[in-house]
């Protein structure tokens, strides 16, 4: 029985959006047993602005100077929300800074891990106008709509399966699907959770460099 959830947010100079999302995450939490240990942690990732001072009152704060790529930031954080959690029967929650998740998301990613889901996504809903206009937006509802799309930003996995699999390891882009694909070859249950919605910047600008503002510098282009 999954008795504890960790919730990870890396962040790099998100000082004007990472308040928002730590009250989502909380709002959210909220929806669970009350049972349910939980530990939030945001890993500030060579900020120069004062992310890390606006995340500190509302989770745990994890200060890294040294260079790292993604996945081994988003390691940090899994690794840092297990040391606060007094069991291994836990649930590890991705999300991102300049993400706000839905109030159900983690009591639904909570349910399917309760089920014997190993690991669950879900969609990711862009806030305000997708840049290149309405055709940009429409390709991009049908991306979403006709393939399984895997986004750190909405991801849940049991700490059990991460840790068998060697957690996101080294990747420098697409840490999200490297898991995800390591997952499925060792034959762990995965799947979506329709449910379990977060909505995020549809900016054109992010950290890494195939992610989701990568697509959609493509769509706005007409790639």
């Amino acid at each position: 029985m999954i008795a504890a959830v960790g919730v990870v947010v890396p962040a790099r100079d998100e000082a004007a959006s990472v308040s928002q999302c730590l009250h989502a995450v909380r709002r959210s939490l909220l929806r669970l047993p009350v049972s349910v240990e939980r530990a939030v942690v945001v890993v500030a990732d060579r900020c120069v602005d004062d992310t890390a001072d606006r995340a500190s009152t509302l989770a745990d704060v994890m200060v890294a100077n040294a260079p790292r790529t993604i996945g081994e930031v988003r390691d940090l954080g899994c690794q840092t929300a297990l040391s606060r959690l007094s069991t291994r029967e836990a649930l590890l929650l991705n999300t991102d800074a300049d993400t706000e998740v839905d109030q159900h998301w983690a009591a639904r990613h909570l349910a399917r891990a309760r089920r014997g889901w190993h690991a669950t996504t879900g969609p990711a809903h862009l806030v305000g106008a997708v840049p290149g206009g309405p055709n940009a937006a429409a390709r991009y509802r049908e991306i979403v709509d006709t393939t399984e799309n895997v986004y750190g930003a909405n991801l849940a996995v049991r700490a059990d399966a991460y840790t068998a699999v060697g957690g996101f390891g080294r990747a420098a882009t697409g840490e999200d699907h490297s898991l995800w694909r390591r997952l499925r070859e060792a034959g762990y249950r995965i799947g979506v959770e329709p449910g379990a919605v977060v909505h995020t910047s549809a900016r054109l600008t992010g950290r890494a460099p195939d992610g989701l503002s990568s697509l959609l510098r493509r769509l706005a282009s007409g790639g």
